[in-house]
């Protein structure tokens, strides 16, 4: 099945993909359809994704630390939280992607899937298509 990116839309796409959690496997480039990333289209059409730069650092284990390992060293480190806030930032990709209601109640061959076609990261067409 492998993983998938949540998408919602505030642009107007019809009833069954406005405002609405959906589902893409389209969006990321590694091959494993995505990182359970959640992408939002906004209602001029530019599409945002997650930033959690500088949320975090990525800090070593003091040796005094009971939880230090001298037989697992790459283990000896931790995230620590900054108290920064992730904040969404534009996501300029030029490609063809279909995203799908995340839930559905019927057969999959039924489920409704929509096309959507981005320039720089800006809608610039969208159709509904069958499987």
């Amino acid at each position: 099945m492998g993983m998938f990116d949540y998408f919602r839309s505030s642009y107007n796409l019809g009833e069954q993909f406005t405002n609405t959690e959906c589902q893409t496997k389209d969006i990321e480039e590694f091959g494993i359809g995505g990182s359970m990333t959640e992408y939002w289209l906004d209602p001029a059409g530019k599409l945002w994704c997650p930033n959690y730069t500088g949320t975090h650092t990525f800090e070593e284990i003091a040796k005094d630390d009971e939880r230090y390992s001298e037989k697992h060293a790459f283990l000896n480190f931790e995230w620590i939280r900054t108290g920064a806030h992730g904040k969404y930032k534009p996501h300029p990709i030029t490609k063809y992607i279909e995203v799908y209601p995340a839930r559905w109640e019927g057969e999959w061959e039924d489920w409704p899937t929509l096309r959507l076609h981005f320039i720089g990261g800006v809608l610039q067409d969208f159709i509904q298509v069958k499987k």
